[in-house]
């Protein structure tokens, strides 16, 4: 049998996932985290993406998060994510949406905070979606 990790995926409304994994791959702020047993503890901020949690029975689960912080300790991953939405949960057309809302508010560049929410709120979208086309190829 593999070696496993417990992981913990919370946002602040829910626990979207809670159980053993034999790796997990998330987005961190300088690039791709990828967490495997015996990894050395560790605590970073991770940026809007997919946290994939590789299963001990082959299978995958893929999460979205749009940022969050994430805390390794022996034996235990805890991902807390602003927002996380499972991968079969996302919505391709709200996600197109919030992606043109968000792109036609970076072009009505009224005030400089308008300009960082929608910034914001595009890299959030466009990671929804680049999280929607990993799961529609069968990354799962």
């Amino acid at each position: 049998m593999a070696m496993t990790i417990h992981v913990d995926v919370v946002s602040a409304e829910e626990s979207i996932f809670s159980g053993l994994a034999e790796f997990v791959v998330l987005p961190g702020e300088d690039g791709e985290l990828g967490i495997m047993p015996g990894h050395m503890p560790l605590m970073t901020r991770i940026k809007p993406g997919a946290v994939r949690i590789k299963l001990p029975d082959d299978k995958e689960e893929l999460i979205f998060v749009a940022g969050g912080l994430l805390e390794v300790q022996p034996g235990l991953v805890t991902v807390l994510a602003d927002t996380a939405i499972r991968g079969n949960d996302l919505d391709q057309a709200k996600a197109m949406e919030a992606k043109k809302l968000a792109e036609e508010a970076m072009g009505d560049r009224s005030s400089a905070m308008d300009y960082a929410k929608a910034q914001a709120e595009l890299a959030e979208a466009v990671a929804q979606l680049a999280a929607i086309a990993k799961l529609r190829k069968g990354v799962h």
